[in-house]
């Protein structure tokens, strides 16, 4: 039996695994949809019930392979999508939320998160989302690939503090969220949420990873993710369309990195010393 998920809590009460499921770059091909909704199921019934999608992966695609594998499991998970910054008007973004809804195959999102940020109006968005709260449609919003200062001018707008999560790049060698951007939104109980958590596999052959992950008889992959279950408030969604990588990223929980460890590590991926402009991939 593996050790049970951590949890993070989010500023609206609900508790979330701290290891879900991306979806990114599913639904794009036919061929693939059987693999797609197999892992996602796979993935739900190991516990990682967070799901996370969005309208602009394969142009809707991937939400429809998302209702696909909730049929009959919609209240067993944590639904998140986003909108497009062009869609982030007030009459838009509603209408952006129940073409998801309709593709999701459900009548609400828990959280509903702006994809990066546009040239409509902060305020405007967030009165669409707190818009959409009070009708049902969404249980909770965020924002992603948002940096401090864009955080700090969302906290400013009206409402703009019931942000409860910024999804963005964060993995062992794109750290630079841990000078600044992490620390702000942990005072304020904003989740982040880490997208490409394993730099889609560009960093597995990191001899120093691979090293330890031998002396765990673990793989690569989950000394990366055990690293950032490693972090408070924080929520891994690494994607992936094989049953057997889901099983693998399941058990990257079992890894418990010691102190000794986490300082190997920050000299094969040193922290920053100073403020990084947040990435993007």
């Amino acid at each position: 039996m593996h050790d049970n998920l951590p949890t993070v809590t989010l500023a609206n009460g609900s508790s979330v695994p701290a290891l879900g499921l991306g979806t990114w770059k599913m639904g794009e091909q036919k061929s693939r949809e059987r693999a797609e909704i197999d892992s996602l199921r796979l993935g739900i019934d190991l516990g990682m019930t967070l799901v996370d999608t969005a309208e602009m992966y394969g142009d809707g695609g991937a939400e429809i392979v998302v209702g696909k594998a909730l049929e009959d499991r919609r209240d067993d998970v944590f639904l998140v999508s986003k909108v497009y910054p062009w869609n982030a008007s007030f009459e838009k973004t509603v209408a952006a939320c129940e073409a998801s809804l309709k593709r999701l195959g459900t009548d609400r999102l828990d959280l509903y998160l702006l994809h990066w940020r546009g040239d409509h109006p902060l305020d405007e968005t967030v009165r669409a989302f707190e818009h959409l709260k009070r009708q049902g449609k969404i249980e909770a919003w965020g924002v992603s690939n948002f940096d401090t200062d864009d955080m700090e001018e969302l906290f400013a707008a009206p409402d703009g503090e019931k942000c409860v999560a910024n999804q963005v790049l964060y993995n062992l060698s794109r750290r630079g969220i841990e000078y600044d951007l992490l620390p702000w939104c942990q005072q304020r109980g904003v989740a982040i949420m880490a997208y490409s958590p394993i730099e889609q596999g560009r960093i597995l052959a990191n001899p120093v990873l691979v090293d330890m992950a031998k002396a765990y008889q673990a793989t690569p992959a989950q000394i990366a993710l055990a690293f950032l279950m490693e972090r408070e408030g924080v929520i891994s969604i690494p994607k992936s369309a094989s049953l057997k990588r889901i099983q693998e990223n399941r058990e990257a929980v079992d890894v418990d990195l010691t102190d000794e460890d986490l300082a190997v590590l920050d000299e094969a991926f040193p922290p920053p010393a100073g403020k990084v402009p947040l990435e993007m991939i």
